[in-house]
């Protein structure tokens, strides 16, 4: 046979190959008695999961250098976007009876290659993220001892002048890690009651930095004088929004503890929409009052709340803020070095990364290769980089990562759903979706109306319409965001570019709105599909593209990175791949066997041209 193009059977089955879904194993009995959290206790760690992430990270280098006083309008839009991305990962998390993932829901829910990337995507922003914790806790730490440990960095080290490195190395924030790590590797955890204290904590600890800045407040630092209340204008408040993003990335905590909810279909949804309003409030009154106690551009950004106070003369309201800071970063960083490993021990069992990583203790339980190699990782970045070049490269992951779930959404609503054996006999979902329409299929009242749909296949004008919706998503915010800058269009121009992706986007709405839906009662599902999670891409993209182009170079080159792994080594030991082996050997030894198993007799009845077929190779 002539080396030429693939054909399309060849294709088809590449396609289907990067498209596999995880079969998820039945859930234990075990696991469905200890459900007993409440909506208060999600709350809590979904609170103290997000509490720490932007309060003590984000709110100065925002302000400092991105958004001003507007940070509070930075912080708004960040929320609005992250409710939205909330509600979508709610379902996602009811749907699947385990504990939960971004990584795991898109290889259920989406596919292998998106759940790799998902997943590369998430090491990444947990690394740097880690990273920028530790070095923000390091200069807190300074606060309290006068600066004296970076004036004797310094002193012995010298100042370094080079582009996205730190002014100095940061070896305590390096030891602050390596200390973390030497503590999970040896099996410890943080309990429940601990993240309970520490999240109290830190809302009393914002709770007394509200009160005490409106009192400290003065007006005149939103003044003219000082820059405005907007100095970077409305590109600098989205660019804000964009970086901000990443300080409701802990919401995820929640769905680590959905198994152990008592009624997960009521309480998960109200956890992550309580959690994530608190916070936000939060945030917008700690950076009101921010601003308000010191001019933005005398701001220091690695310990801005505490250096505040410092500039205002209340050193001991710096303690008790450097107080909150640490029991706030203490939790996220036992955490997150507990998650990581175990996510990379998760893909490595999956076939989609290496064996080695999937490696556990047989003693502590714990994937010691991964903690270690992540870890020395975290403690080289937290050494080296400077926090402003961390935190540009924090919210573009979880932001792509969330809109690749948004986009689940829509795929999963219209797609039927397979049977589960998990339902009982008696089971009202199954009563349910054998009378309902299959989803995916045109309306009967719309029928009459769009007859030129009538003829596809069910899910076929779905998955084209969802194409076009997310390409017209990012072109409409293309335009948007570099119409008048970088592409120079004319105003004509811009309208009708305008226009035309305005349009697009409306009518793919409107196609996908057209076909039936899952309707299921047992769980809990987005309200208004596809409607929410379209705006919540396009916000989503909408706030990526303010982001700057060193952060989008580095994060495709990751992308690069991650693409040449699985392509390399996932999509060969893949253990949905390795499961696949058996069956098509199974069935192209069926098919080699019928010819043989034949009756003679029947072979006379066979057309001269089917009789060849069998024995060609």
């Amino acid at each position: 046979m002539a080396w030429g193009l693939p054909s399309t059977a060849s294709l088809a089955r590449f396609c289907q190959k990067l498209n596999r879904l995880k079969t998820l194993e039945e859930p234990t009995r075990e696991t469905s008695l200890r459900r007993h959290l409440t909506t208060l206790d999600l709350t809590l760690q979904g609170v103290g999961g997000m509490v720490g992430l932007g309060l003590y990270i984000l709110t100065g280098t925002v302000a400092k250098w991105m958004a001003g006083p507007a940070v509070l309008v930075s912080f708004s839009v960040a929320a609005v976007a992250s409710l939205l991305t909330a509600l979508c990962y709610a379902e996602f998390v009811v749907r699947v009876p385990c504990r939960g993932s971004s990584y795991l829901f898109t290889y259920v829910f989406t596919g292998e290659l998106w759940a790799f990337l998902v997943g590369w995507i998430v090491l990444i922003q947990w690394l740097i993220g880690v990273a920028a914790m530790a070095r923000v806790w390091s200069s807190y730490l300074d606060v309290i001892f006068s600066y004296r440990i970076r004036s004797f960095t310094e002193a012995h080290v010298g100042i370094w002048q080079v582009p996205f490195l730190a002014q100095y190395p940061d070896f305590l924030a390096a030891g602050i890690i390596l200390l973390f790590l030497a503590f999970v590797s040896c099996g410890g955890r943080v309990s429940s009651w601990v993240n309970h204290i520490f999240s109290a904590i830190s809302l009393i600890v914002i709770l007394f930095i509200i009160i005490l800045g409106f009192v400290l407040a003065h007006p005149h630092n939103w003044s003219a004088e000082e820059g405005g209340f907007a100095p970077f204008g409305f590109s600098g408040i989205m660019t804000g929004a964009a970086t901000c993003f990443y300080a409701f990335a802990g919401f995820g905590a929640i769905a680590a503890s959905s198994v152990e909810a008592r009624n997960p279909k009521r309480t998960v949804p109200m956890a992550l929409a309580i959690s994530v309003g608190v916070v936000a409030g939060a945030y917008i009154l700690v950076s009101t009052v921010l601003t308000l106690m010191v001019p933005w551009h005398n701001l220091d950004p690695d310990s801005a709340l505490a250096d505040a106070f410092h500039q205002q003369g209340h050193s001991w309201a710096a303690f008790i803020v450097v107080a909150g800071a640490i029991c706030a970063i203490i939790t996220l960083l036992l955490n997150i070095l507990l998650f990581v490993p175990r996510m990379v021990c998760a893909m490595s069992a999956d076939g989609l990364f290496f064996q080695v990583f999937a490696c556990v203790h047989p003693r502590t339980q714990v994937p010691v290769v991964g903690i270690l190699v992540f870890g020395v990782l975290m403690a080289f970045l937290a050494l080296l980089l400077d926090l402003e070049a961390l935190v540009q490269f924090l919210s573009i992951g979880i932001m792509l990562e969330l809109t690749v779930l948004t986009t689940s959404i829509i795929i999963l609503r219209f797609r039927k759903s397979p049977p589960s054996s998990s339902q009982g006999p008696g089971s009202p979902v199954g009563t349910e979706q054998a009378s309902a329409p299959e989803p995916g299929q045109l309306r009967p009242a719309l029928r009459p109306y769009l007859r030129f749909l009538g003829g596809c296949r069910p899910g076929a004008a779905v998955a084209w319409s969802l194409s076009v919706l997310v390409a017209s998503a990012i072109t409409l915010d293309c335009v948007l965001v570099f119409g008048d800058s970088a592409l120079h269009l004319p105003p004509w121009g811009y309208t009708l570019l305008l226009l035309l992706s305005s349009a697009t986007f409306l009518l793919s709405l409107l196609v996908l709105g057209a076909h039936q839906q899952q309707h299921r009662q047992d769980t809990f599902q987005v309200p208004m599909v596809p409607l929410t999670p379209a705006l919540s891409i396009l916000l989503n993209v909408f706030l990526m593209l303010h982001l700057s182009y060193v952060t989008w170079l580095g994060f495709s080159i990751w992308l690069l990175i991650g693409l040449v792994v699985y392509f390399g080594y996932g999509i060969r030991h893949s253990k949905e791949n390795q499961q696949e082996r058996p069956r098509l050997m199974a069935t192209h030894s069926s098919l080699k066997m019928v010819p043989a198993l034949q009756p003679p007799s029947q072979a006379p009845a066979q057309e001269p041209g089917h009789m060849e077929e069998p024995t060609s190779p």
